[in-house]
């Protein structure tokens, strides 16, 4: 009835190991924001997707310092349409914004290459803040937890992809943290 279904794989550790696999799979972006949040540091990924398929979602997942206090998660999710990975971590239904949900102005911009990325508020109760919008022919996803956290959106101005490691010769590697409960509780049996 849906049509081929990426499966979702385990879990990956924060870990160099880990973007490297990814890397060597992935068919759509790995974003995270760039630069971090101060303090804010890797603390694991997901994707979907099998051997022959690649990595067709991924989500990478940071913790740091919440801007009202505490903890604050995050997953930025990029996905071939009608994966719903993000979906998932949101515990929308369907596995995508749903139709109108980019109907009005956009709520936030972020910036990537020099081009500016529209992203648009989803809907998704109390729980998290969560917007999408669409990158390199990709969703691009933010998930945000608590929903207060989403107060950072003001505070994210670009994004880089990290199959881009190198620049200028140089490889950025990205900090890693402690795995966070974060991905293993979004992705629990609904």
């Amino acid at each position: 009835m849906h049509g081929p279904v990426a499966p979702l794989q385990p879990l990956h550790a924060p870990s160099t190991a880990s973007l490297e696999f990814l890397i060597a799979s992935a068919q759509v972006p790995m974003w995270v924001p760039w630069p971090l949040p101060t303090g804010w540091v890797i603390t694991g990924f997901a994707h979907a997707g099998d051997d022959r398929s690649g990595a067709l979602a991924i989500a990478v997942a940071l913790s740091g310092p919440a801007p009202l206090g505490g903890v604050g998660e995050m997953a930025v999710v990029a996905e071939d349409p009608g994966v719903g990975l993000a979906a998932r971590l949101a515990r929308l239904e369907g596995p995508d914004p749903g139709d109108g949900f980019d109907g009005g102005p956009a709520d936030g911009k972020v910036r990537y290459d020099g081009h500016e990325i529209a992203l648009w508020s989803v809907d998704a109760g109390k729980e998290h803040a969560v917007y999408a919008g669409e990158a390199l022919a990709s969703w691009l996803w933010f998930v945000l937890s608590p929903a207060d956290v989403g107060v950072m959106m003001c505070e994210i101005n670009g994004v880089r992809d990290l199959r881009d490691r190198h620049d200028g010769g140089a490889a950025q590697e990205p900090p890693f943290g402690a795995p966070s409960p974060f991905l293993t509780e979004a992705l629990r049996p609904l």
